[in-house]
């Protein structure tokens, strides 16, 4: 049975996160290319959040500080060899001794359990079991890292799907995988509807190449893009269908996000912010966000305070009685005031840190951002993000005590986490996983009849 607390019981967690799922891609967030209507009622039912910040703008950093709580320099995701995200086969990954939401919500008596992507290492240690998840299915990194027939001498091997840590399907029908992870879910959360639980749903969609199930391809007016945003919002709706069956509603939160920003070029859209994935502009780290917990969260409103994805770990720990670790640095913070509604509650960051792989290239506080640095090379541009959230007026001219006190910030970040910009490595930054002996989790073997021998579009993200 579910433990008592003196605030009431333990929620069971849901957390979906998609990919590359871009902040103006939902209907909610005003989009006018994709019908979303299960998501949106999800927002009319909750919280939609404006100020919702990923910690990265690529894959693999922006998953391992969500988890943690972390900056992903914090961390040791701040780049990976030299690589901007993981690769299959590299012997490096999440650390065994960070603490994930998954392994502090296990101790407190949770189920646990992972569906769909990963991406914080391959390798035995690094992999979702390892790291507070009871079990897990899913691809353990991009749906693009398998074999592809315009790549024929791409050394990638096959994609295998994992149950736990076995691989058990090489190069999977990627149409009908979204489906195999409602599945997945729904038995999972019927399984556990007695006891708290907490389920990590991470999509494939919508990163490339897209193959989305026939009937999406067939209502939709934005291509396989807009097919892969329907699919997604139809298996939101499966699980709030299911919650409400089971009459787990009201003890239930539900989070959707995504890790960062869209492409821009394959029919998703960051509008009204500028730029995209693998940028520090608004629109590769500011994403879609909505919380719902029927009588809990205020139904139909709006959180325009700063909030990140490093923040789920600290509030999630108190939702279940739980504390964050003492031992280390978390640099999230508790956003339970804000997702209740609570008057006078505002944003826990003095500042907010914009990292590209190794490079800090911003810090916003309050309304203003500051961008420092652009491929690598310093830069000076001040936006005033209420006034001009698409970031295309720089007043930095106009601004120099703003500029001081941003760059007091800056330095204060460069000294903790680092900056290869200014040559500072950061005092405060934890090692990352690192193992020997590595190797990749399939071989590629002519005689297997693969279901997919090879996948037939070229798009690699």
């Amino acid at each position: 049975m579910r433990e008592e607390r003196g605030d009431g019981m333990q929620p069971n967690i849901i957390l979906v996160n998609c990919d590359d799922l871009g902040y103006g891609d939902l209907g909610c967030y005003g989009s006018q290319a994709n019908r979303t209507p299960h998501l949106d009622r999800m927002a009319a039912e909750g919280m939609r959040f404006t100020d919702f910040y990923m910690v990265a703008p690529l894959c693999s950093p922006s998953r391992g500080g969500m988890l943690t709580g972390c900056y992903p320099r914090r961390i040791g995701f701040g780049s990976f060899d030299g690589m901007g995200v993981l690769f299959p086969g590299q012997g490096i990954g999440l650390h065994p001794d960070e603490v994930t939401i998954a392994s502090l919500l296990k101790k407190q008596g949770y189920a646990t359990k992972m569906v769909g992507k990963w991406h914080c290492g391959d390798q035995p240690s690094f992999l979702p079991t390892r790291h507070g998840f009871d079990s897990y299915f899913g691809l353990p990194y991009s749906n693009d890292m398998g074999i592809q027939a315009s790549e024929a001498i791409w050394p990638l091997p096959p994609l295998p799907l994992l149950r736990d840590e076995t691989v058990i399907q090489e190069q999977p029908d990627q149409a009908g995988l979204t489906e195999r992870y409602v599945d997945e879910s729904i038995q999972f959360v019927r399984a556990h509807q007695d006891t708290p639980f907490f389920l990590y749903f991470a999509h494939m969609y919508v990163h490339i190449p897209i193959y989305a199930p026939w009937h999406f391809l067939k209502e939709t007016a934005n291509g396989p893009y807009g097919a892969a945003v329907a699919c997604i919002d139809w298996s939101v709706g499966v699980l709030l269908h299911e919650l409400r069956r089971l009459a787990l509603d009201s003890r239930t939160l539900v989070i959707f996000t995504s890790d960062n920003g869209a492409r821009g070029d394959r029919g998703g859209t960051n509008r009204p912010l500028r730029g995209g994935k693998f940028t520090t502009w608004e629109g590769g780290m500011r994403l879609p966000c909505i919380m719902r917990w029927p009588g809990v969260i205020p139904a139909a409103t709006t959180c325009s305070e700063l909030t990140a994805s490093m923040d789920l770990l600290p509030t999630l720990a108190q939702m279940a009685g739980a504390e964050s670790p003492t031992d280390r640095v978390i640099d999230g913070r508790d956003i339970g005031p804000l997702m209740r509604g609570q008057s006078g509650a505002r944003s826990p960051h003095d500042a907010f840190f914009y990292y590209l792989k190794d490079d800090l290239e911003a810090v916003r506080s309050g309304p203003w951002k500051l961008h420092v640095a652009r491929n690598g090379a310093p830069v000076r541009e001040l936006y005033h993000l209420t006034s001009d959230i698409s970031e295309t007026r720089d007043v930095a001219a106009e601004n120099p005590d703003v500029i001081r006190a941003l760059e007091a910030h800056a330095d204060a970040a460069r000294l903790d986490l680092g900056d290869a910009v200014a040559g500072l490595r950061g005092r405060g930054c934890r090692a990352i996983g690192r193992v020997a002996n590595l190797r990749t989790l399939t071989q590629y073997d002519p005689e297997h009849p693969y279901m997919q021998a090879m996948y037939d579009l070229p798009d690699r993200g």
